[in-house]
């Protein structure tokens, strides 16, 4: 798994080799690796041809075998598609697709998002429990990848928001000294004086200094970003 994230530009791209050489070494004509965030599954990639359409129906009615894992976090096996009863009108049309067995694992990613690797195949019976064991290595690679590309996110989005409340900070810093200056006041007062205005204008605080200064320079400040601490 290792040697794949480095060999591959993006988690989306290692997601589709993973596919691919998990269809390669099995019994399985097809797969596709279904995400869940906001209620809303998603095929983020896919092989085979059928696998796309196969979730697409699921997604539609709102259950199968695929959802059922990702909701539930068990193993679905169906071994014929034809013998199959769960899910209404879902088994005959995978049948009339020409696939006849599936197998769909959940994806271990976290609290933020659920996942399934789902398999398909055109023979009825095409997962041994070997394979079965074996594919459900292929599903925690993935969940790992997924696991980590989210962390990533989760880590930049907190470094955004961190980044802009030091600007804010500095604006709101500046503008107390801008305050201060003029009225001879002290720096509570002038703080004081800022917050009231923000609320009573329900103008946010920051932005209520950005004009200040804005006013006070003849130009939008241009607060410098927070130092770097030096590796």
């Amino acid at each position: 798994m290792i040697d794949w994230l480095t060999e591959t530009d993006s988690v989306h791209d290692f997601l589709q080799h993973l596919v691919d050489d998990a269809v390669a070494g099995s019994g399985a004509d097809g797969c596709g690796v279904t995400l869940q965030r906001r209620e809303r599954p998603l095929t983020v990639v896919s092989t085979g041809g059928v696998a796309d359409k196969l979730d697409e129906k699921q997604y539609g009615q709102d259950d199968g075998p695929c959802l059922q894992a990702l909701r539930t976090g068990l193993a679905v096996h169906v071994p014929d598609t034809l013998q199959e009863s769960r899910w209404g009108s879902y088994p005959s049309f995978a049948a009339d697709l020409g696939i006849r067995a599936s197998l769909s694992l959940p994806v271990p990613v976290g609290t933020h998002t659920a996942g399934a690797l789902n398999f398909y195949a055109t023979q009825p019976d095409a997962f041994t429990e070997g394979d079965r064991a074996a594919l459900a290595s292929f599903a925690a690679q993935a969940g790992g990848a997924i696991a980590l590309a989210q962390r990533l996110a989760d880590t930049e989005d907190f470094t955004r928001e961190l980044q802009n409340a030091l600007v804010s900070r500095r604006l709101i810093d500046q503008a107390i000294g801008s305050v201060m200056e003029q009225r001879r006041c002290t720096e509570e007062e002038a703080f004081d004086l800022l917050r009231r205005l923000s609320q009573e204008t329900n103008v946010k605080l920051r932005d209520v200094c950005a004009r200040l200064l804005t006013n006070l320079a003849g130009r939008p400040p241009t607060p410098r970003p927070p130092l770097r601490p030096r590796p």
